[in-house]
C-alpha cells in the first residue's frame, strides 16, 4: 500500500525521482519502502520488465558487494546444479511470467535464459516482496538482510 510519503522517501532513497510506482509492498521496521512495485510499461510506453525495485540504499550496498566478488556466476551455477533452487527458480520464474503477461516470457529482472540470474537485486527484491522465493532469500540472508535499525534513521 502507498502512502503519502512514499514517493519522497524512495526518491531520497535511490538518489533521484523514481519511475512511477503502483505499490509498496515490502517495508523496513521503521515504515520505509525497501522494494517498490513497477508497472509492466514506462510512462514512454516501453516495457519495463522488473516488477519489483529494491530501494533500501543499505540493502542494496551489500548486495552491490555481493554482484561485484562474483555473485551472479556463483548463484547461476547452485541454480544449475541444486535441484532444490533450480525448482525455486523455476516457480519464481513462472510466478514473475503470471504477473505480467503482457512482457512475455521474461523471467525475474527481465531474464530470458532459463537459468540467468542478470542482477541479485532484482531477485532479492523479488523474494522481499513475494516471500518464499528460496533463490531471493539466499541473496537477502548473504547481504545480511534488510538493515535494523532502518539505514535511514539518520536520513
Amino acid at each position: 500500500m502507498l502512502v503519502a510519503a512514499d514517493l519522497d522517501v524512495v526518491a531520497r532513497q535511490i538518489g533521484r525521482a523514481p519511475r512511477p510506482f503502483v505499490d509498496v509492498p515490502a517495508r523496513c521496521g521503521a515504515g520505509r519502502p525497501v522494494v517498490i512495485e513497477q508497472p509492466a510499461h514506462d510512462v514512454d510506453g516501453s516495457p519495463f520488465p522488473t516488477t519489483f525495485w529494491l530501494t533500501c540504499p543499505g540493502l542494496v550496498a551489500a548486495i552491490g558487494k555481493l554482484e561485484a566478488a562474483g555473485g551472479v556466476a556463483t548463484l547461476e551455477a547452485r541454480v544449475a546444479s541444486e535441484e532444490a533452487l533450480r525448482a525455486a527458480y523455476a516457480q519464481g520464474r513462472s510466478d514473475q511470467v503470471a504477473l505480467r503477461p503482457v512482457l512475455g516470457e521474461l523471467g525475474v529482472g527481465g531474464t530470458r535464459r532459463d537459468g540467468a540470474i542478470k542482477c541479485l537485486h532484482a531477485h532479492a527484491a523479488f523474494a522481499l516482496a513475494r516471500p518464499g522465493y528460496a533463490v531471493g532469500d539466499l541473496i537477502v540472508a548473504a547481504a545480511g538482510g534488510v538493515p535494523s535499525p532502518c539505514c535511514m534513521e539518520e536520513a
